[in-house]
């Protein structure tokens, strides 16, 4: 979704995933380890890290099933990994974390969103780390609407009957939130070349 937007405003953008291409544009897709494009000179970076064992919403598994714990250790210090990439502009987003992976991570979140601050009647705390960009302003504010929903409507992600694509679909961003976040990140850029 966010590459998308970028390349609807002109810029050469590019999503990267161990996954194959879901947004529909496999010229755009580099389907690998980003750890080896790290190494490139980019100008921006938003990335979405798996959360599975960071996120507070999984913090019980870890007592219940203690081989979490090294994968836990993992997530975190490749979310550190990106969080701290040679690269000027830096956005890294997740859920809200348990404090295990804070700790390992070292660095608060800058801000927290929601979907319906981008025009999406539903609640889905998202956290954003940001390295040289703006907080993300509110875009079209629809909390009232949302309000006025069923909870199961309101956090409809966090509802989705199990399935082998849940986690895949509670992950995807957003598409007011994307949109903000090319419109207002990728314009700072311009703005400093």
């Amino acid at each position: 979704m966010v590459t998308i937007e970028l390349r609807k405003l002109g810029h050469e953008a590019y999503s990267c995933d161990l996954e194959p291409c879901s947004g529909g544009h496999l010229e755009w897709h580099l389907q690998q380890d980003v750890t080896q494009l790290l190494k490139m000179k980019w100008d921006m970076m938003i990335a979405h890290p798996p959360c599975t064992y960071l996120s507070n919403s999984g913090v019980c598994w870890l007592h219940k099933q203690p081989e979490r714990w090294e994968l836990m250790r993992e997530g975190a210090e490749f979310f550190k990994l990106l969080l701290n990439a040679d690269i000027p502009r830096i956005a890294v987003e997740n859920p809200i974390q348990h404090k295990y992976a804070r700790e390992i991570i070292g660095m608060e979140h800058t801000q927290i969103i929601q979907p319906w601050q981008f025009g999406h009647p539903e609640k889905k705390a998202t956290c954003l780390w940001l390295k040289n960009l703006s907080p993300l302003k509110e875009t079209d504010n629809v909390k009232e609407l949302m309000k006025l929903l069923p909870k199961n409507q309101q956090q409809r992600l966090h509802y989705l009957p199990p399935s082998a694509d849940r986690a895949k679909l509670r992950s995807k961003t957003f598409p007011g939130i994307g949109k903000a976040m090319a419109e207002q990140w990728a314009g700072e850029c311009v703005l400093d070349n």
